[in-house]
């Protein structure tokens, strides 16, 4: 007989050979090494990711850091007109 057409039935050999790879990864390299050793690797994988970072150059950071201080004097002023703009609507309403 064959199989209907999207069955979700798998040969029972396939749910053996799957359950046995199962059985096998437990524990794998992390079970095996100590809290220290894992520290240590936490590290080492650190000073690898931070040696793949592009760096900006000097030019690059002061024209963001321009661009950050000016947009955060921007919101500073906004919020606070805002706020002076409640305040005196506040003082109004409720005398």
């Amino acid at each position: 007989m064959t199989d209907a057409v999207g069955s979700l039935d798998t040969p029972d050999a396939q749910d053996e050979v799957t359950e046995s790879k199962r059985k096998q990864r437990r524990g794998g390299k992390r079970g095996k090494k100590g809290p220290l050793k894992r520290l240590a690797l936490f590290y080492r994988q650190i000073v690898a990711e931070l040696r793949k970072v592009v760096w900006p150059s000097r030019n690059q950071l002061t024209s963001y850091t321009t661009v950050v201080i000016f947009f955060v004097a921007i919101m500073i002023g906004l919020v606070t007109v805002i706020d002076y703009g409640l305040n005196h609507a506040a003082k109004y309403v409720f005398g």
